[in-house]
């Protein structure tokens, strides 16, 4: 089942990268007692997400957290893939969240199959608003599209 507002994030362990190379965080940690604004992306360096998705969360990246507490753009990448996206996206206010083996997309439901393309399974392109761990806003995109998961409509409903 697909997560809904007023659902809380799923707890599971995923990776950033860091100077010292991949490390574990818990959404739990990411989520609990802050604001977050969380945008997911089908792959990174595809053309959409970045050439349209990121960079848009990137120009707004101020106005975002002038009203939230963190930012975090969600792949199935593994954390080589997301650290090098978010350097070369100069997303240094973004957190690149690599969700490598699917867990968090899966347990949220929010899975896309990809296998046509080569890239197995992918999340759906979406954004969403968190509070305390539990969703305020969710925008999941039909396919094909990027408007309502923007960081331009998202700012809307912040």
């Amino acid at each position: 089942m697909t997560i809904q507002t007023g659902d809380k994030i799923p707890s599971v362990t995923l990776k950033v990268m860091s100077a010292d190379g991949p490390k574990d965080v818990t959404t739990d940690d990411l989520f609990g007692g802050k604001k977050v604004v969380m945008f997911a992306v089908p792959g990174a360096f595809t053309p959409g997400c970045s050439m349209t998705h990121l960079p848009g969360y990137v120009v707004n990246a101020d106005a975002i957290l002038e009203k939230a507490d963190c930012i975090i753009c969600l792949s199935v990448n593994d954390a080589f893939v997301m650290g090098a996206w978010g350097e070369a996206q100069n997303a240094e206010k973004i957190t690149m969240l690599a969700d490598g083996n699917a867990e968090l997309t899966t347990a949220m439901g929010t899975e896309l199959d990809g296998s046509g393309f080569g890239l197995g399974t992918r999340c759906k392109r979406l954004a969403m608003i968190v509070d305390d761990g539990t969703v305020t806003h969710l925008a999941i995109e039909p396919p094909g599209e990027m408007g309502i998961s923007t960081a331009e409509a998202i700012l809307e409903q912040l």
